[in-house]
């Protein structure tokens, strides 16, 4: 039975160190597949459970702003796993030298075939490090609107209002141009038009609309809000109500409903009228006679 059992153990050492393929010089046998393997497993659930505790623990209480965090962690897992890569292959016994016919025949690749993946990459490497957004902030890139919820090496999740996930890559936020209205700070100031008849008041006008912008709990006492005379328009006296906010900025459309269900009311009470457009119409009588 011990010498079945010896002949077992040798028979599995030879399947085990089986050279799968040779690198110069270094033997790829199907024990270091199972090696790389398991280490690179546990390097990746490694670097999740470690930047996790960074981003929620660590950090959490050193630096207030999500997005700051977020982007370190960031950078710290990337290095954790570039590093992890290089230790286990080294310690497999590979010499990284032995790799660079690997690394030119990556080049060709990323130069014909993966030129939009690498232009990522890149651009998302360059997102972490200037911060033109982060995570949290409110944007626009193009037609999309929404909160930046995750930034990773190729692309950039935004969730719309419609709780729409949205993933652009990262180079339209490197190439193209891109509003956000959070970058300094969740401070935002929105312009809403109003119209009224021109036989009105401004000033009544005024202090009515901006009364009703003070008193609701979504606009900030502090930048004031502002009520302009714009223009004397084609058939109405057009003003703008300039409001700040910092609760709103994900929604401006709720916010500016809000205050045109509170304007529309207080018109009516106050019997101030708002005009819509009018034509006058003239037609002229008669016909010129035709003599015989």
């Amino acid at each position: 039975m011990k010498e079945t059992t010896f002949e077992f153990l040798e028979k599995l050492k030879g399947v085990m160190n089986y050279v799968i393929f040779d690198v110069q010089g270094s033997n790829f046998t199907l024990l270091t597949l199972i090696y790389l393997v398991i280490s690179i497993t546990i390097l990746i659930f490694a670097s999740k459970k470690i930047t996790h505790f960074l981003e929620h623990k660590f950090f959490a209480s050193r630096i207030a702003e999500r997005g700051n965090r977020s982007a370190i962690v960031t950078i710290i897992r990337y290095l954790i796993l570039v590093f992890g890569f290089l230790f286990i292959f080294k310690s497999a016994g590979f010499e990284l030298g032995a790799f660079s016919w690997l690394l030119g025949a990556l080049g060709v690749g990323l130069g014909f075939g993966l030129q939009n993946i690498t232009n990522n990459f890149i651009s998302g490497i360059i997102i972490l490090f200037e911060r033109p957004i982060k995570v949290g902030d409110r944007i626009q890139v193009g037609d999309i609107s929404g909160d930046v919820i995750s930034i990773s090496m190729r692309s950039t999740t935004i969730v719309t209002n419609d709780n729409i996930s949205v993933i652009v890559p990262n180079s339209q936020f490197i190439n193209g141009n891109v509003t956000n209205w959070s970058h300094n700070d969740r401070l935002v100031r929105f312009h809403y038009p109003v119209g009224v008849a021109y036989k009105e008041d401004p000033e009544k006008v005024r202090d009515i609309v901006l009364e009703i912008a003070k008193n609701h709990s979504g606009v900030l006492k502090d930048p004031a809000p502002a009520f302009w005379f714009v223009e004397y328009g084609d058939n109405s006296l057009n003003f703008e109500l300039v409001v700040w906010t910092s609760t709103y900025i994900q929604k401006p459309v709720v916010l500016k409903s809000e205050l045109y269900y509170e304007i529309f009311k207080e018109f009516t009470k106050h019997n101030i009228e708002i005009p819509f457009p009018q034509r006058d119409l003239h037609i002229r009588s008669g016909l010129n006679t035709i003599k015989d």
